[in-house]
């Protein structure tokens, strides 16, 4: 190979470490622009529906106004009795599990109680607070109310009871892993529409 010709090789070799280089700067550059921390889980925009509500069969002891825009599911667990339900919200991936069960004695609904209690309590662990409020509904019923804030499973449970002849439970679940605190639109919707059930409930049996 003679001198130019060499010259020629060694500028182009040159000129091509150059290329090289600068595709390895931008890309360390652009490396450095960009954020590997983790994300938290995101939660899609919630549509909230304006509340609208229907009553429930009558093929139930109980009725009360739930949504339209939800859907009305037997209870398919385990442990599931008669008359159980669960109230589905697919636009917001919610449920309300309806518990309810006839009081034959002051004793049994006793022990209808001190569960709910405990069923309420479980979620001491993760829950920060745990608010309850006792209350009448326009229909003379006495509600227990509790509110659980934190991270826990369930953000709104309910007893509903005559003291005599019903007793009826309620719980609020949401399918999804996200944060509470991103779902805070979601549950105060919830809450609402379960303040509607509750205060429209009335018993069918005597």
């Amino acid at each position: 190979m003679n001198l130019p010709q060499k010259n020629i090789f060694t500028n182009l070799l040159k000129r091509k470490d150059l290329i090289f280089l600068g595709i390895g700067l931008c890309l360390i550059f652009t490396s450095c622009q960009q954020d590997y921390s983790p994300k938290p889980l995101g939660y899609n925009r919630l549509n909230l529906p304006v509340p609208s509500y229907q009553s429930l069969p009558d093929s139930l002891p109980y009725t009360f106004e739930y949504s339209v825009h939800a859907k009305l599911l037997d209870d398919t667990s385990a442990i599931s009795e008669r008359f159980w339900i669960e109230i589905y919200y697919p636009g917001i991936k919610s449920n309300v599990h309806i518990t309810y069960k006839s009081i034959p004695s002051k004793t049994v609904l006793k022990e209808f109680l001190d569960d709910a209690y405990t069923l309420t309590s479980k979620h001491q662990i993760k829950a920060y607070a745990i608010n309850e409020v006792i209350t009448k509904t326009p229909h003379g019923k006495t509600a227990v109310i509790a509110e659980l804030e934190g991270e826990v499973p369930s953000q709104f449970q309910f007893t509903v009871t005559d003291s005599a002849k019903n007793f009826l439970r309620g719980a609020l679940y949401f399918n999804t892993k996200v944060a509470n605190d991103s779902l805070a639109p979601a549950i105060e919707y919830m809450k609402k529409d379960i303040m509607h059930m509750i205060n429209t409930l009335e018993w069918k049996t005597n």
